[in-house]
């Protein structure tokens, strides 16, 4: 009897045990559980912060250029104090927004390549075209910082014309806070020709180690690479003063082809149709596919710089076939013609289907040309089948008339007055 007893004992000693620990184990399982979820949920909870945070970064950037629309998309679904202090601020600056719709009233600056030395520039054999039609780094970047203080902002012609399968151009409104204003800036030329080569000027146009275009400029065979002309110039000035670019777009840069794109010698017409005229060409297009990366748009400026007034439409037809399978193939397609010398190829009246040259030239896809005019700050011209767009030479011409007071369409612009000195 107390042999059983005790082995009953045992028996149910060993079961409350066993209950005790499955207990205990359940236990731990749930606890567990509790905190995998509350893990879990710290988690998501950080994950939904670091998007909330770089929502409303992007954000910032987006409404910093003007893009209030997206600005607004991107914070979409994201809440918190921050998020409701930018719609806030997002929807204040929307309402007082000033729409540009008139074609005729967009202003267009243009320069030719900026001079590094003007020693060497101002004392080559080419000296006085240099000192007729180029400016100097040291008297653009007082320009930019004005057109800056003056409430300008680069567009670019993706930004207002629009262009559908068949043809039609339409002109789409840019909308500014009030005081700002739309400005095109341009480039022609920017091929580094041979003949500038040691005056004074940039070699070319290269992508450096971080993915930044930047110019290639030898001093006394001492190769550098830094900000030496306009292109790299902008992009460093817009990264510091996002506002000045409407949604990220840059300027327009307009390319010739007989000397190669960009600075590097491609031209198969010109140079023979070898491993090396491939090789330049393949890195001219890596220049260019992140210049449009960045917000630059190229134009033909013809392949041989002709004078589009005086040519035949032969010699028109001629010189585009060669543009388009030497430069186009590099820079992309582009619907922009930006006329050498200025040379349109008609009057200030409308290009009418009677103008060989005019129906050339839309046939071969161009539907937006510039010509030259300083006798007011803004020209346009606007059709269902094209949109003309006069720009303003920025040279040392026009500096030297603006500080006679021969022509002053500089004025609304920049003070010539603080940074022009040559005369002296």
């Amino acid at each position: 009897m107390i042999k059983t007893k005790i082995t009953s004992l045992v028996v149910i000693g060993l079961i409350l045990g066993a209950g005790l620990w499955l207990y205990g184990n359940i236990d731990d399982d749930v606890m567990t559980t509790k905190t995998d979820s509350q893990t879990t949920k710290t988690v998501k909870q950080a994950k939904t912060d670091s998007q909330t945070t770089k929502a409303v970064k992007q954000a910032k950037s987006l409404s910093q250029q003007y893009q209030y629309k997206e600005a607004k998309s991107v914070l979409s679904g994201h809440k918190g104090t921050t998020v409701d202090h930018l719609k806030k601020s997002i929807n204040k600056q929307q309402s007082k927004l000033v729409t540009w719709d008139d074609p005729t009233k967009i202003s267009h600056l243009f320069y030719h390549s900026l001079i590094v030395d003007p020693g060497k520039a101002f004392s080559s054999k080419q000296a006085q075209g240099y000192k007729d039609y180029m400016a100097t780094i040291d008297e653009f970047m007082p320009m930019l910082n004005q057109l800056y203080d003056n409430g300008y902002v680069l567009i670019n012609f993706k930004d207002i014309i629009s262009i559908d399968k068949q043809g039609k151009v339409t002109f789409k409104p840019v909308k500014l806070p009030e005081g700002k204003k739309p400005l095109i800036i341009s480039q022609d030329d920017v091929n580094y020709y041979e003949y500038m080569k040691n005056s004074g000027f940039a070699d070319k146009l290269v992508v450096n180690k971080q993915g930044d275009v930047k110019n290639q400029y030898t001093n006394n065979g001492q190769k550098k690479i830094g900000d030496y002309d306009m292109v790299p110039i902008i992009d460093t000035f817009i990264k510091k003063h996002p506002d000045f670019s409407y949604g990220g777009s840059k300027g327009v840069i307009a390319e010739t082809g007989y000397n190669g794109v960009l600075g590097y010698r491609s031209s198969k017409s010109q140079y023979g149709d070898t491993k090396k005229t491939h090789r330049e060409a393949k890195k001219a297009t890596k220049v260019a596919n992140a210049m449009k990366k960045e917000g630059w748009q190229f134009a033909s400026h013809s392949w041989g710089h002709i004078n589009m007034t005086t040519a035949s439409v032969d010699d028109i037809k001629k010189d585009t076939a060669l543009w388009q399978k030497e430069v186009q193939p590099i820079v992309g397609k582009t619907p922009v013609l930006i006329f050498p010398f200025g040379a349109d190829i008609g009057s200030f009246t409308n290009y009418t289907n009677d103008n060989a040259k005019y129906t050339y030239l839309k046939s071969s896809g161009f539907s937006i040309f510039d010509n030259v005019d300083a006798s007011q700050t803004s020209w346009g011209q606007l059709t269902n089948d094209y949109y003309r767009n006069a720009r303003i030479n920025v040279d040392g011409i026009r500096l030297h008339e603006t500080m006679t007071g021969e022509n002053t369409v500089l004025n609304d612009f920049f003070n010539t007055k603080d940074f022009y000195h040559r005369d002296k």
